[in-house]
């Protein structure tokens, strides 16, 4: 397998300045470098930079992807929206996520080195643009995000059975749910039975929303609106995050157990599918073959003697693909024979070929059971 390496870093709380794509610059010659993202890829040599060096001073977001297996996402979020503590239970048994703090930000380092390798990815800027969308809902106090790392513990066998759920549930599943767990290679039955439970917190009717804007205090709303003009690129999701803990609903949780009966369940389920489905194309495909047998032996029986010479004209040509005709036309004038009960006159044609070919080696290979017995049975030679 060739080596292949793919890094893209996404500014998204405030661009990059001239001095800082100029540093950029300086560390690629070759990268794609805009005012929000820096992106390139490798097959020979490797990225000069510090991945956690770019993200701390530059970026927010950071995707990297190596064909031998490796993936990484990194984050970098204003401390005032998560704090590590909201993290920590969903991460005890998960080694291979880090975060720290890095001045009034958290960085959340997503590092997985056990993904199924790949030669390579059609299209690599697609993820991170799917993937994105996660930042925004963390910011807004959606912790699903680690609950699909907890998730991996379960899979890799790393949780007892009696452990209960961190969240009840991670249902419905948004698009960046979905990529993220195909990308870190989440179970995807277990990812199912995780999404059965849950509530859609983003979804608010214009009247529940109208009562819980009128009920923060004027202050306040004096505060968020200056910064709204002010710039600030987390007032929606601040506002959002409100919203959703005044909305939760307290939820019953499974235990690990559970949740690994139910993804068997769904795993089973999935395999009686594939199973019917294959069955149903294989009948139909039985079905087919029999409608373009039924069809082979209709035009014998209108053609008649005039086949056995076509027989005869194949295997002149002396090739492979005459043998195989002349051998097919043999097997059904053979199932004729046997359907009008006329094995006497099959036989008797086919042993006449047989003498006077007997020399051709690789057409009477191909003879070999055509003969018919009395009681319909091939008898080979």
């Amino acid at each position: 397998m060739s080596e292949y390496q793919y890094y893209e870093f996404r500014a998204i709380d405030r661009p990059l300045d001239r001095a800082a794509q100029q540093t950029l610059r300086s560390v690629s010659s070759r990268a794609q470098i805009t005012s929000t993202s820096f992106v390139n890829h490798y097959e020979w040599g490797d990225f000069r930079g510090d991945p956690v060096e770019f993200v701390e001073n530059w970026f927010d977001l950071h995707l990297y992807f190596a064909n031998w297996g490796t993936r990484r996402l990194m984050m970098r979020l204003p401390a005032r929206f998560l704090k590590r503590e909201d993290a920590d239970p969903f991460l005890r048994q998960v080694d291979w996520v880090e975060l720290w703090a890095s001045g009034d930000d958290l960085i959340v380092d997503i590092h997985r080195e056990e993904a199924e390798a790949e030669d390579y990815w059609e299209d690599d800027t697609q993820w991170l643009s799917a993937l994105a969308p996660l930042r925004s809902e963390v910011l807004s106090g959606d912790l699903r995000m680690f609950y699909l790392l907890w998730l991996t513990a379960i899979q890799d066998a790393r949780i007892a059975d009696d452990e209960i759920e961190p969240l009840p549930g991670i249902g419905p599943l948004t698009d960046a749910f979905e990529t993220f767990a195909e990308f870190f290679g989440i179970d995807s039955d277990l990812l199912q039975a995780a999404a059965e439970s849950g509530e859609d917190a983003t979804e608010i009717s214009k009247a529940e929303l109208r009562a819980a804007l009128a009920a923060i205090a004027e202050r306040d709303k004096t505060e968020l609106l200056v910064r709204l003009v002010e710039g600030d690129p987390h007032v929606g999701v601040e506002l959002h995050g409100r919203l959703r803990k005044q909305h939760a609903k307290p939820a019953p949780r499974r235990t690990v157990g559970a949740l690994r009966m139910r993804a068997r369940e769904i795993a089973e389920a999935r395999e009686r599918t594939v199973a019917e489905q294959r069955e149903a194309e294989r009948r139909l495909r039985a079905e087919e073959a029999e409608r373009a047998r039924r069809a082979r032996l209709e035009d014998l029986k209108r053609r008649g003697a005039g086949v056995w010479r076509q027989v005869e004209e194949e295997i002149e040509r002396r090739n492979a693909s005459g043998y195989d005709r002349a051998a097919s036309l043999l097997s059904d004038l053979r199932a004729l024979a046997a359907e009008e009960g006329d094995y006497d006159d099959f036989n008797r044609r086919l042993a006449s070929i047989r003498a006077r070919h007997e020399k051709k080696g690789k057409f009477i290979e191909r003879l070999v059971g055509l003969e018919t017995r009395s009681d319909g049975s091939a008898s080979g030679f």
